[in-house]
């Protein structure tokens, strides 16, 4: 089944991407659960590998249900999430810092 093509030019996906796509989240999120319940893993290293899973499972959402691609007609999507990611490291990051400098200056008090 071919893409189907809008008016605008924009790309979306076909049923067999959509069902690519959800089969694909639904093992991810399996992986997951079945990490969490086996206790096969220390709890730091379930802690990164459900954190390895979740990115993998948004690059597949980006690429199967939101269309981002690499392509001329996607580049701003592509640079308005690049932009947005940032920001939300950048406030993470600086939201972590200041409560880690706020607990070491009220710990030594």
């Amino acid at each position: 089944m071919a893409d189907h093509i809008s008016s605008s030019g924009e790309g979306h996906g076909s049923v067999g991407s959509y069902l690519t796509g959800f089969v694909l989240a639904v093992i991810l999120t399996v992986a997951a659960f079945g990490l969490v319940m086996s206790h096969a893993m220390s709890p730091s290293a379930t802690g990164g590998a459900i954190a390895l899973l979740a990115v993998v499972q948004i690059v597949v959402h980006l690429i199967y249900f939101l269309h981002m691609n690499g392509s001329s007609e996607q580049r701003w999507n592509v640079m308005a999430f690049t932009f947005t990611v940032l920001s939300v490291l950048v406030l993470v990051a600086g939201t972590m810092f200041i409560m880690h400098d706020t607990s070491i200056n009220m710990m030594s008090r």
